[in-house]
């Protein structure tokens, strides 16, 4: 059963020896071989379709090109074969590092895969990248894959489960460095002593400022899971090299959670694996069926459904107010509570819309829809009837939503809220929503055959039917792959896709 872990922070002159820091006891938890279960195995597939997916969308987008370039400017490490990049030929490789750092953005750029929010909130998909990265290279098969991201999903989610980041303006890929190294330790069957010294290496080199998800929201909203990626391989190469990291990274008197989270007096219940137990924790998380932050996914689906059985109803003039009833952390991240004027700027970019529930909301209302591209676009923004009617858009916190975004109660948990429209004669509209359409619980759970469509509207634009086959072909055997058929796990792109993609000249 679960082993919950309680973690504090001490003092230099007290005694916490290595096999009880947080960072020993994930490192344990890697090192454990417990057989994976069919239906996590099961989920894992999917989730490495919606990656590529997500990917696929993004292969064309300025972020994307310029990661790709920088990751296809470095040579093929000498110790290994190499690895993919997405939308690139199969022979052509990079070093897993890179690999790691250009597929992360690919996959991070649209915010349009998995999620997990508790404590924190993560995108735990984010784990795949590195961990196949290092796969390809170092020439693991399709079992051993499968191992090491059902690693990766558990530490990520568990530490979400305990530990509030945001709540110290700390980004949440603070726990996806420690996440991907113990997934690629896992991988490479270390010991747990060396994924111990690059759990602790990896942290130490990913706690950043939330100011990437504040503001106007910039590029590095897709880049900062992928540097993460990428200084996960790197930690657990110095690792297995015997160089040493900072300890206790969590617990010490000048540590993370000394200096940038709860303090000194600080107390977490980490809860992780026992011995011999399964790593489970990628069931508990939810993919998007929508191109937006997560909590907007809900938000989403209501719009849909009003629009659908309001037709013609929300004309700018007819609506008085809009007032999204919703929890602590929708309001005060992506909604009116953030105070940030972006939110409401028609000029804004794609990253600061996606963190706009007031916009979503909105264009949701008015088309009954929502796509990862049209969506978004600059004259879709502007549309002098949409900035009308987004102005009378705002959030409140509620508390019962509150309690329930934090419930442990996987029937309880929800992330959407109530929402009251009030006309300008004086009618109103009050619905709710708990959970998304695709959420487990949802009105319509996704299952492979989502994850497959999902895949083939994405790829369709950039992939070659035979290639779309080719993939969906070859993932959905993963854990019975041989590490030459691991190697061909990625997508490639039409003839022309990627030569028309900006192409940036940097240093490299």
């Amino acid at each position: 059963m679960t082993v919950t872990h309680h973690v504090r922070v001490y003092k230099s002159e007290e005694s916490l020896p290595r096999e009880e820091q947080l960072a020993f006891k994930i490192a344990q938890v890697a090192a454990d071989p417990i057989p994976v279960d069919a239906d996590v195995v099961e989920m894992i597939v999917n989730r490495v379709i919606d990656n590529a997916a997500v990917a696929a969308a993004s292969l064309t987008r300025a972020p994307v090109s310029a990661a790709r370039q920088q990751a296809l400017d470095h040579a093929v490490s000498i110790s290994g074969d190499g690895s993919t990049v997405f939308g690139c030929a199969l022979d052509r490789r990079t070093s897993p590092e890179w690999a790691a750092w250009a597929n992360g953005v690919a996959v991070r750029e649209l915010d349009y895969h998995d999620t997990f929010l508790a404590a924190e909130y993560s995108h735990p998909g984010d784990n795949i990248p590195p961990i196949l990265a290092v796969a390809q290279h170092a020439g693991k098969d399709g079992a051993a894959l499968v191992r090491g991201i059902a690693t990766g999903y558990e530490i990520q989610i568990d530490l979400t489960r305990a530990i509030s980041l945001h709540a110290h303006k700390i980004d949440h890929v603070a726990h996806l460095g420690p996440s991907a190294a113990a997934g690629i330790g896992t991988l490479l069957g270390l010991p747990a002593e060396t994924i111990y010294q690059a759990v602790g290496q990896a942290l130490h080199t990913t706690t950043a400022t939330r100011q990437s998800r504040k503001g106007e929201i910039s590029s590095w909203k897709a880049h900062a899971p992928a540097f993460a990626g990428k200084m996960a391989v790197e930690a657990v190469d110095r690792a297995m090299r015997g160089e040493t990291s900072p300890s206790p990274i969590y617990e010490g008197e000048d540590g993370v959670i000394a200096w940038l989270l709860d303090g000194p007096d600080a107390r977490y219940d980490v809860p992780l694996p026992a011995a011999g137990e399964s790593k489970r924790a990628i069931l508990d998380s939810f993919t998007k069926e929508h191109s937006a932050e997560y909590q907007a996914q809900a938000w989403i689906d209501l719009a849909r459904k009003l629009h659908n059985e309001h037709p013609g109803a929300f004309v700018p003039d007819n609506v008085a107010s809009i007032v999204l009833h919703t929890s602590h952390h929708t309001h005060y991240v992506i909604g009116s509570g953030a105070n940030d004027p972006q939110k409401y700027d028609p000029h804004a970019s794609r990253e600061t819309l996606d963190h706009s529930i007031p916009y979503i909301f909105t264009v949701a209302l008015q088309d009954g829809a929502w796509h990862h591209v049209d969506s978004y676009a600059p004259e879709r923004a502007t549309r002098e009837d949409t900035v009308a009617l987004w102005q009378k858009v705002t959030t409140a916190e509620d508390e019962e939503w509150t309690r329930r975004y934090h419930s442990e109660d996987p029937a309880e948990k929800a992330f959407g809220g109530r929402v009251e429209i009030t006309f300008a004669d004086g009618g109103t509209i009050i619905e709710s929503i708990a959970v998304a359409d695709a959420h487990p619980l949802g009105a319509r759970p996704f299952a492979r055959e989502d994850y497959v469509r999902k895949f083939r509207m994405l790829a369709e634009p950039v992939l070659e039917p035979e290639e779309i086959e080719r993939f969906l072909a070859l993932v959905q055997r993963l854990p019975e792959l041989t590490s030459d058929e691991v190697a061909q796990l990625t997508i490639v792109a039409k003839p022309g896709v990627l030569a028309n993609a900006p192409a940036p000249k940097g240093l490299f």
